[in-house]
C-alpha cells in the first residue's frame, strides 16, 4: 500500500503497514516534543532518525507533527519555528536556508469528494516542494501538489493552493503574487 501512496494513487489510510509506519513516527515525535529544549544534540538525533533527510545546521522547534517523517526531507540551514505540521503522505522537500514561521501546515493528503470512497477511507496525496531560501510566514498552509520557487516569500496566514514562481511575494487566501522580491 505504501508504494501506491507514494505514487499518488488512491490507497487505504488504515492499511496495517502504513499504521505501523505512522506509529513509529508518532513515537519519535513524542520523544522530540518531550525532549529537554536545551538538548540540541538529542533533538537533532531524533530528527535525523525520524526524517528522510535533515540538513546540517537545521532546526525544527517542537512541537512538530508528521504522518511518517521519512517522507520529509529538510535541507541545510533551515529553521522551522514552533508547531510545524508536515503531513508527509507524499514526499515533502524543503530546501536549504528556508525560514518557516510558527504553525505552518504542509498538507500532501487529499480525499475524494464522492461520499462513498471517502467513507471507505480511500485517500491520495501529491508532493510538496519548497525551494531554497523561501520564507513561509506564520500560519501558512501549503496544499497538496504545490511547488514554491526559490527566494519566494509567503505572507502570514496565506493558503497556497497552486505553484508559486521563484523570487515573488505572495499573500492571501488563496495566495496571490503581489510583487517581486527585492534584490
Amino acid at each position: 500500500m505504501r508504494e501506491r501512496m507514494l505514487a499518488g494513487e488512491l490507497y487505504l489510510a488504515d492499511d496495517p503497514e502504513l499504521a505501523e509506519l505512522s506509529r513509529q513516527a508518532m513515537t519519535l515525535t513524542h520523544r522530540l516534543n518531550g525532549a529537554d529544549p536545551n538538548d540540541y544534540d538529542l533533538r537533532r538525533a531524533i530528527l535525523t532518525d525520524l526524517l528522510g533527510g535533515f540538513g546540517a545546521d537545521s532546526e525544527i522547534r517542537p512541537p512538530f507533527r508528521c504522518d511518517y517523517g521519512r517522507h520529509t526531507v529538510v535541507g541545510a540551514r533551515t529553521f522551522a519555528n514552533f508547531g510545524l505540521i508536515s503531513l508527509d503522505v507524499a514526499p515533502v522537500r524543503i530546501g536549504d536556508d528556508v525560514q518557516i514561521g510558527p504553525n505552518v501546515q504542509l498538507l500532501t493528503a487529499w480525499h475524494p469528494v464522492a461520499a462513498g470512497p471517502r467513507r471507505d477511507k480511500w485517500e491520495a496525496a501529491s508532493p510538496i516542494t519548497i525551494g531554497d531560501n523561501v520564507w513561509l510566514g506564520g500560519g501558512v498552509i501549503v496544499l497538496p501538489g504545490v511547488t514554491i520557487g526559490d527566494n519566494t516569500v509567503v505572507g502570514a496566514g496565506a493558503v497556497v493552493t497552486r505553484d508559486l514562481p521563484p523570487n515573488v511575494v505572495a499573500v492571501g487566501n488563496p495566495a496571490r503574487v503581489t510583487r517581486p522580491v527585492e534584490p
